[in-house]
């Protein structure tokens, strides 16, 4: 091979190695997409469609879709492998070859317009893949009708394809970009939320532990000083800083113990803005009562098991959680609308049950088929989880009482 021709090939192979803001690369993570991408080359079969229309064909014919029926493929590559801000320009690219065979091959002519459509409607906003696609077709009709003189229910029919066509994928795109808005602005408010985390514990850390250190560390320089002159007061101060020492563990034990138990409101608005990014609308009627944290703690992570399972198997498009105080119980309810029909108790209920167990209380569990699942807790309050319940009213967000999922 001559350096020239090597080179040639180099530069050719480069043009279809797909770029990173193309819409090869795009569906990187979704292989199903790019499958279907290549199946929608199966609507080309009507470039041939006047091999079963026609009975006799001009020589030329064939030499024209030899030719030309290639090149649109090149196009269609190109348009997926380049960067998107080249598609509409591909997309003209093949509405002028759709163009130029019309007088020779009407179906590859009409079958090229189409997929232009379909490229312009890959890149820009709604309304510049609109202007775009008026474009094509206003040449598409002004050569369709006063070059080739071809009949009004042709053109008309055409028109109407290709411009559903790239109206599908303006719209899918649209969708697609506001879905991956909507997950960032979801992965925004959790990190705000974990850095606002993070401050309160390097707050509440600093309040505990910075004026008993010092104070601990004050009675430390002063035993010492003692240890010499009056070894009984040495004794006492190290004594009472053993004392203090100790104290301010256990207040860091417990602290450390309120930051890796969630709270139910923390898990209510978590689980709300899982099942919206999902599609599902999530809302919640309760009062909310403060619990011990015996109670929380366990309450919280069945909670999101119970959500958990509505993402992933419910098929739903409303859940509800309520908690509510019933005399010296407390009862905490998800439903949903879902499938329903779940008769196997996985992982996930059964350690359902078994947190619940723990609290001494129990777990009902419905499903039937094609009326939602309802999952109802009930754990019994003792002498010493008294409740501090806040002023009647609903949470922001939740049903009114009468657009309430059936209990």
């Amino acid at each position: 091979m001559t350096p020239r021709l090597s080179s040639d090939t180099r530069m050719a192979r480069s043009w279809f190695t797909p770029a990173p803001d193309s819409l090869w690369n795009r569906f990187r993570d979704k292989p199903r997409l790019r499958v279907a991408s290549l199946f929608h080359l199966v609507w080309t079969v009507y470039v041939f469609g006047d091999l079963a229309f026609t009975r006799t064909l001009e020589p030329h014919w064939w030499l024209v879709t030899a030719t030309s029926f290639p090149v649109f493929l090149g196009l269609y590559a190109l348009c997926y492998t380049q960067s998107l801000r080249w598609s509409p320009w591909l997309g003209g690219a093949a509405a002028l070859l759709g163009f130029a065979v019309m007088g020779v091959n009407a179906s590859a002519g009409g079958c090229y317009v189409i997929y232009a459509c379909a490229m312009v409607g890959f890149d820009g906003s709604p309304k510049r893949s609109f202007s775009g696609m008026g474009g094509v077709l206003g040449a598409f009709v002004l050569v369709g009708w006063y070059v080739y003189s071809w009949p009004p229910a042709i053109i008309a029919g055409i028109t109407f394809i290709a411009l559903c066509v790239g109206s599908i994928n303006v719209i899918y795109r649209y969708n697609a970009q506001r879905d991956a808005e909507l997950k960032l602005s979801h992965d925004e408010v959790r990190r705000l939320a974990a850095m606002a985390e993070r401050e309160r514990i390097g707050r509440d850390l600093h309040d505990l532990l910075g004026h008993t250190l010092s104070l601990i560390t004050l009675k430390l320089e002063l035993s010492r000083r003692l240890l010499d002159k009056d070894e009984a007061a040495a004794r006492r101060e190290m004594e009472e800083a053993e004392r203090v020492a100790r104290h301010a563990l256990a207040e860091v034990r417990s602290a450390v113990t309120g930051i890796r138990a969630s709270g139910i409101a923390a898990e209510l608005a978590s689980a709300r803005l899982l099942l919206n990014a999902s599609m599902v609308g999530f809302e919640y009627t309760t009062e909310l009562p403060v619990l011990s944290e015996r109670i929380e703690a366990e309450l919280a992570l069945v909670l999101r098991e119970a959500v958990t399972n509505v993402h992933r198997h419910a098929r739903a498009s409303i859940a509800e959680a309520r908690v509510e105080v019933h005399g010296k119980e407390l009862v905490l309810t998800v439903i949903d609308d879902g499938k329903g029909g779940v008769s196997d108790e996985g992982n996930g209920i059964c350690g359902m049950r078994e947190r619940v167990r723990k609290l001494g209380g129990t777990l009902s569990f419905e499903s039937a088929r094609g009326a939602g699942t309802r999952v109802r807790i009930t754990v019994p309050l003792n002498p010493g989880d008294r409740l501090v319940t806040p002023p009647r009213g609903e949470l922001p967000g939740a049903l009114p009482g009468n657009q309430r999922l059936a209990s």
